[in-house]
């Protein structure tokens, strides 16, 4: 397998929605198909959004990645198993899709 993702996605697993508000919210980052944690995971949101990977309790902050509404990100998770959202101005949905390995 690849340690660098190129090309077509694949998203087989169901995702998670982590509502967003002033304060952070997290979850654990969804597992792939295999039921192992994936590889690299697509991140949307509704809304702008802060967002943060770690392990343990994660706190995302407003100097953490911004998530823009229309843009996807994908990154790598690097065994890192939980991801937290906090809201940019206003409350939205931010969703998380593991990638499979093709």
């Amino acid at each position: 397998m690849s340690n660098t993702f190129e090309g077509a996605i694949q998203v087989v697993a169901t995702g998670v929605n982590i509502a967003t508000s002033g304060t952070s919210a997290s979850s654990a980052i969804p597992n792939a198909q295999s039921g192992e944690l994936p590889r690299y995971i697509r991140i949307t949101a509704s809304t702008g959004a802060y967002v943060r990977i770690g392990n343990g309790t994660v706190t995302a902050v407003n100097t953490d990645m911004m998530v823009q509404p229309g843009d996807a990100v994908i990154i790598a998770v690097s065994n890192l198993k939980n991801i937290a959202a906090l809201q940019v101005t206003s409350a939205g949905v931010v969703q998380v899709s593991p990638l499979e390995n093709m």
